[in-house]
């Protein structure tokens, strides 16, 4: 037979074989391929052959080797893979030539096999470093891009990042072997502290003295991986020495490799406050029905006393001591319904209807009503009011109550000749606060008693309910105010309240 009869015949035998060798002999990675692929790969292949050692025709290989090319590369095989591959036609077709031809033709044909798997390695070789070379070109290329892309996808994210973290206004800090290595803007304020100065500072400097123990041990529990309390309240010791209420949030994390606890620091100074005002309220409240239930309980009784006690007077047979007694009671008795008015006053809520008047009229008609008692006193009083000032949106009736509880307190205290001031005034130009001011030169308070004089039930008067001063804050908020009380030099006390210009709405 000739050689192309010896392809025809041997066609089946020859791939056959060539996929069996594929599968066992080269690499694992044709053992893992699916026969129907190696079938067609390898059907392609010596059909390519066959085109060559028949029709000297290389069109059909060129082909084929564009097609294996990438094929092989997408499946990872390495060059050294695919030239064994071929190589493996030379192995199967030997044994056959040698009992199809003489002598003459198997020199000519094993020549022309040769030339043609030469040429296919050699191709393939080629192609498959320069298609390598090019996807390693590209890949760095990608890399290279993803790399920037990703570095600056990281550079904005850590932009983010510190903007957030600089923004916020709780104190952010990093504490990495007892000493702070990151803090933003608002821990240093809180501590008073540049960010220079924050920076490797020890976190024992930063807390006071009374709850070192406390966050010491936490710290350590926490470094130590322990189960422990993430949210704790303690006293924070800022730049100055002062110590104020603070809240952290802390967790254990890894920074630039080591472990460190991250933390959110919060000033609770105001919540604390806040707590403390509501409890007050809530104190004040339960206080408030109690007096008012007493109040009403004793009023009715004592309205009687009273008038039987006014009808007694009147008697014209009733004089002497009996009469002076008689006098005593009716005073007394008139004493105790005005405490009786201040416990209703403490009990219910200030209700106010605003009108505009003249702060100047209004003290000059707090002191008409006074008059009788200062007099009996001898008592000076000098009035320093600005003149033009403007109207006020006030309760006429609630504001004279508040300064005649005032001048009442002050009247009480003085001795015979003692001297009232009373200031008004004009904050700001922009027509913002109104201040009035009245002082006395009486006995005055201690230092260590000034924090509590505005508390209820709080008096160093023996026939005092401590509630006067308590209804004129009260009534002075009410109107969106403030009330202070200073002592005076060099004896006396000052009380001040402020009242906010506003229109009617």
């Amino acid at each position: 037979m000739d050689l192309t009869e010896i392809l025809k015949t041997y066609r089946g035998k020859i791939v056959d074989e060539w996929i069996y060798r594929l599968h066992t002999e080269v690499s694992e990675r044709y053992c893992g391929r699916p026969e129907d692929e190696l079938f067609r790969t390898v059907s392609k292949a010596n059909e390519a052959n066959h085109a060559v050692l028949i029709h000297n025709d290389f069109s059909k290989v060129d082909d084929h080797i564009q097609w294996i090319t990438n094929i092989r590369l997408e499946g990872g095989f390495s060059l050294s893979e695919v030239q064994n591959a071929y190589e493996l036609y030379r192995t199967v077709l030997l044994p056959i030539l040698p009992n199809e031809l003489d002598e003459k033709n198997l020199h000519d044909v094993l020549k022309r096999m040769n030339y043609c798997l030469s040429y296919t390695i050699t191709k393939f070789s080629n192609y498959f470093q320069s298609l390598h070379e090019k996807h390693i070109r590209d890949y760095a290329q990608n890399l290279e891009g993803e790399v920037k892309k990703r570095t600056k996808e990281l550079v904005e994210s850590e932009s983010k990042y510190r903007v957030l973290v600089e923004e916020i206004n709780d104190g952010y800090f990093v504490n990495q072997n007892g000493r702070i290595v990151f803090a933003n803007q608002a821990f240093c304020d809180l501590h008073g502290y540049s960010p220079q100065e924050m920076f490797g500072k020890l976190y024992t400097d930063l807390i006071a003295p009374k709850s070192l123990p406390k966050v010491h041990r936490l710290y350590e529990k926490r470094m130590a991986g322990e189960d422990t309390k993430d949210l704790y309240i303690y006293l924070r010791r800022d730049k100055n020495g002062n110590t104020l209420p603070t809240e952290n949030k802390v967790k254990r994390i890894l920074y630039q490799g080591d472990y460190a606890i991250a933390g959110i620091c919060r000033d609770i100074t105001e919540r604390l406050e806040t707590e403390k005002r509501i409890r007050e309220s809530e104190r004040l409240a339960h206080i408030g029905k109690l007096t008012t239930s007493l109040a009403h309980e004793i009023r009715n009784p004592l309205s009687s006393v009273k008038i039987n006690s006014q009808i007694i007077l009147k008697n014209v047979d009733f004089d002497g001591n009996d009469k002076r007694r008689m006098e005593i009671i009716v005073n007394e008795i008139s004493r105790l319904e005005r405490i009786l008015d201040e416990m209703l006053d403490f009990a219910k809520p200030v209700k106010l209807n605003l009108e505009p008047v003249s702060i100047n009229s209004v003290i000059d008609s707090c002191l008409e009503i006074m008059d009788a008692r200062i007099r009996e006193k001898d008592i000076v009083v000098k009035k320093v009011c600005a003149k033009r000032l403007p109207q006020i949106l006030v309760d006429h009736e609630k504001i004279e109550q508040a300064m005649i509880n005032v001048l009442l307190n002050a009247v009480e205290v003085l001795p015979e000749g003692g001297h009232i001031e009373i200031v008004t005034k004009q904050l700001r130009m922009d027509g913002g606060t109104l201040q009035v001011e009245i002082s006395d030169d009486g006995p005055g308070i201690s230092t260590e008693d000034l924090p509590y004089i505005f508390n209820p039930f709080f008096s160093n008067k023996k026939k005092g309910t401590g509630l006067g001063l308590f209804n004129v804050k009260k009534i002075i908020e009410a109107h969106g105010g403030a009330g202070s009380v200073s002592l005076r030099k060099p004896h006396g006390i000052k009380v001040s309240f402020n009242l906010p210009f506003r229109e009617k709405t």
